[in-house]
């Protein structure tokens, strides 16, 4: 098409100054608009230069014509150079059509796109409520957010559904979800679209209880729509992050009662919520009675068998998936790796890394390279993973992988590489609260208190704050949130109590409180009683007071686990 554009528009000999004269503007319109897709920025810059060379270019093309170039200006360029050329030829003679806006309007980025919008209203094209909502969806800015949404109300607009989903969704992406929910409550009809929207507010938002609420809200019959497919994936990826089990089991009775149980992507998210909850029975139930599974099926349950530490078997399954003829992609080679890394089994990790790669031909991305990190480090082979990422790594070593380091730093002690690994955060300007938290648990594992101190002045100097931990547990479909020493609870008392008592009967069984997760220069004594009441503790003693008897408790938590906390849950199975 590129060349069927260059042919039609080059310039005549100069003896047949005629035959070119007779190129109409016509002709040219006609050529222009038949490229409906983008041409590459070489031919378009080709394109360009003629039309300005010729004397062919706005305003002199016909309406047609000039509409079609801007829309290929749009489509062509990155959108911050399509918007310097659009906006140097837009004139009072020559404005687009709204139909042409709104295609333009697509291609552009935020902050380009309003700039375009704003452009060509003050020459006199206003739009319509779709150029509007075409704006919206790419907005990301809380400012731009309520700019746009003045426009709504300013043009008579509220009642239109899109547009106010749309100003949902975009207070949603700029962190605001109060304003998400205020201008939901507005709208006069809210649909299935509208509610999923909001329910992916609130858990971008990180209010998973409120998407949660959202269901009931829903299914009450006054609110003009009820859940659909889409509202229970979302709804079971929010039971996935708080170990919502039984909220998620309602939901999945929902979704069979109104036909939607037998939808793979509904059934791929619940082997995900059913797996992340400890449940790995009931996710193999779901996975073997799902008729045509499909790769995500497949990574589905072999990434939870490894999560749940059943590394043979997600091993046993990927031979299966082989056998079955489904491929795996980059998502299933994540999920046995990480079974390998969970497992301890280094050997098989390193002939599945092969498998991918000369095999199945797919290049290891930074997750990939993640899992063989932690495999490594989980052997305690810290110096090799080390050499891995920084020599062997054929694509750029993210955050994610440094932290994955050095946490290994700290369970083994590894005090220089741990330094070494802080500082290639700090290279890449993504260092956070967790990562020095990480590098003081490595000073206290060697009980170098004077580093720990100088970590602790440095965090204060930059003003890094911690992020508390958190734990939930829940209950009869409630969500009950703990921090540590809690005093916020209702029940906080007989919850104290009843830690004071599990507490006491450990200690009988032998167990012996860890202190090296207490990162403050105390004495033994003082740091045993900072370690009693974390966040995890209490969860478990108000779960242990208030869930029936022989009924599993299921905890989802913020953060790592500490030592502490973890040889404390173990030793009192």
């Amino acid at each position: 098409m590129a060349s069927q554009l260059a042919r039609a528009l080059r310039p005549s000999p100069a003896s047949s100054a005629a035959a070119g004269a007779a190129a109409s503007a016509s002709t040219v319109a006609a050529t222009i608009l038949s490229s409906a897709s983008p041409i590459p920025v070489p031919r378009f810059v080709q394109l360009h230069a003629h039309l300005l060379r010729t004397g062919r270019l706005l305003p002199r093309l016909a309406p047609t014509a000039a509409s079609a170039f801007l829309s290929l200006a749009a489509a062509s360029l990155p959108s911050p150079r399509a918007l310097s050329v659009l906006l140097h030829h837009l004139s009072p003679d020559s404005v687009p059509s709204t139909f042409c806006c709104n295609s333009v309007l697509r291609s552009l980025h935020e902050p380009d796109a309003l700039r375009f919008l704003s452009r060509v209203r003050a020459l006199g094209r206003r739009g319509n409520a779709f150029s509007l909502a075409i704006v919206l969806k790419h907005c990301r800015t809380l400012v731009h957010a309520r700019q746009l949404h003045a426009n709504v109300v300013t043009e008579g607009y509220v009642r239109d559904v899109l547009l106010a989903t749309s100003l949902v969704s975009s207070y949603s992406a700029s962190g605001d979800a109060d304003d998400a929910r205020k201008m939901f409550d507005e709208m006069p009809v809210k649909d299935a679209v509208a509610w999923n929207v909001l329910i992916t507010c609130y858990m971008r938002n990180r209010r998973t209880k409120d998407a949660l609420k959202l269901f009931d809200e829903m299914r009450d019959g006054e609110n003009g729509a009820e859940p659909d497919d889409v509202t229970c994936i979302l709804l079971f990826q929010a039971c996935t992050s708080q170990g919502a089990l039984d909220f998620g089991e309602k939901v999945w009775e929902y979704a069979k009662d109104h036909g939607y149980g037998g939808e793979l992507k509904v059934r791929n998210s619940l082997i995900t919520m059913y797996t992340r909850c400890g449940c790995v029975e009931e996710a193999y139930r779901v996975f073997s009675e799902t008729p045509k599974k499909s790769v995500v099926t497949w990574s589905a349950m072999i990434s939870g068998l490894a999560a749940n530490g059943f590394g043979k078997d997600a091993i046993s399954a990927f031979e299966e998936m082989s056998r079955s003829g489904v491929a795996p992609d980059e998502q299933t080679f994540t999920g046995v790796l990480s079974a390998c890394s969970h497992s301890g089994l280094v050997d098989e990790g390193f002939r599945f890394f092969d498998i991918m790669r000369y095999e199945y031909q797919l290049m290891p991305n930074v997750h990939h390279y993640g899992c063989m990190v932690d495999l490594m480090g989980r052997a305690g082979l810290l110096d090799q993973a080390y050499e891995l990422v920084v020599k062997e790594m054929r694509v750029t070593p993210d955050a994610t992988i440094w932290r994955t380091l050095l946490g290994a730093c700290r369970i083994h002690g590894h005090v220089d590489l741990g330094e070494c690994v802080i500082n290639h955060l700090i290279e890449l300007k993504a260092q956070q609260a967790g990562d020095y938290v990480l590098l003081l648990n490595t000073y206290a594992a060697v009980e170098d208190w004077k580093m720990v101190a100088e970590v602790r002045k440095l965090m204060k100097e930059k003003g890094i704050q911690t992020t508390p931990g958190c734990t939930t547990v829940e209950l009869n479909g409630e969500i009950h949130e703990f921090i540590a020493d809690d005093d916020s609870h209702p029940r906080k008392g007989d919850i104290y109590e009843k830690l004071d008592e599990i507490t006491k009967h450990l200690r009988i069984a032998g167990y012996v409180p860890n202190v090296s997760s207490e990162l403050h220069d105390l004495d033994s004594e003082g740091k045993e009683c900072s370690l009693t009441y974390h966040s995890e503790k209490l969860a478990i003693a108000f779960a242990l007071l208030m869930t029936p008897h022989n009924r599993p408790i299921r905890l989802a938590k913020n953060l790592r686990v500490c030592v502490d906390c973890h040889n404390f849950t173990k030793d009192g199975l």
